[in-house]
């Protein structure tokens, strides 16, 4: 190839040099997504106990399973049900994720995800959900962990939070109608659940939904309450409302109706209430 002024240059073909570059970035790209999905992998730390029943090829026993997502669903558990210390902690579940604030190595108790075993009656198991799991890792969490649990016989119950501002209705709802239940249930579930029916077009989302999904496919009998509340964090009068549901389960779970002021101190925050107006 001749210049302007005369020159002879060489020609050569970049296409070859483009290419290896592109494949460097695809291979760095593919190293990239796999670490990040094993990453945001759900893991499984079972009590030595289970551990070794699991990988026995056994399945944990259970009649009545009891999850609760959300803050104020976890904090009535821990206020109502697992205050009675009839219950031992038997594992926790780990995913990481953006919005997640677990640590690796945290003990069970310091978990957002724990597992819980009746003592007297161990196939009562409740398992509180007080972390985000993201939409990716919803299918995953949902199959490990029912795959551990045997199906025939069992039942399930799901408590959830929500904001009542998801809520969508015709008619007006007042100040004064907020906390309240909903419910949503598989075909599978024969008993009567303690609220009315979810309306359309309201749905159920995250956690509450990827379980009562997968109970569906599988025949499980199960119910989901969803509580609406207009509060934000956890609150005595929104926990309240879960009373009727854990006092339909009484046979297999012991409600304490008046918990101590203490018990509820240590999961209900206030705070000051801040003025709207500059100073």
């Amino acid at each position: 190839m001749a210049t302007f002024f005369g020159e002879v240059l060489s020609v050569y073909s970049r296409a070859v040099e483009e290419d290896d570059d592109e494949l460097d970035e695809n291979e760095e790209d593919e190293q990239i997504r796999r670490e990040l999905e094993e990453k945001r992998e759900v893991h499984l730390h079972w009590s030595p106990e289970v551990s070794e029943s699991l990988k026995s090829g056994n399945k944990l026993q259970c009649s009545d399973f009891v999850l609760a997502v959300g803050q104020n669903a976890s904090s009535f558990l821990s206020v109502h049900i697992l205050s009675t210390a009839n219950w031992d902690t038997i594992g926790r579940v780990s995913a990481w994720n953006e919005r997640s604030r677990a640590v690796t190595g945290q003990s069970c108790e310091e978990s957002a995800c724990v597992f819980y075993r009746h003592k007297n009656n161990p196939t009562v198991l409740i398992c509180q959900v007080s972390c985000y799991v993201a939409e990716d890792q919803l299918f995953q969490w949902t199959e490990k962990v029912f795959d551990c649990l045997q199906h025939r016989e069992l039942n399930v119950t799901v408590l959830s939070d929500t904001s009542v501002a998801d809520y969508k209705t015709a008619d007006y709802l007042g100040g004064s109608s907020a906390p309240f239940l909903r419910s949503l249930h598989t075909s599978a579930f024969g008993d009567q659940p303690v609220c009315q029916s979810l309306e359309q077009p309201n749905i159920v989302t995250g956690l509450a939904a990827a379980v009562l999904n997968h109970c569906q496919v599988h025949r499980i009998a199960a119910v989901v309450y969803q509580c609406y509340s207009d509060v934000i964090g956890p609150d005595s009068v929104t926990m309240e409302t879960y009373k009727p549901v854990l006092t339909k389960l009484g046979r297999s779970i012991q409600l304490d109706p008046s918990p101590s002021t203490d018990a509820l101190r240590k999961f209900v925050r206030t705070t000051d209430l801040q003025s709207n107006l500059y100073i």
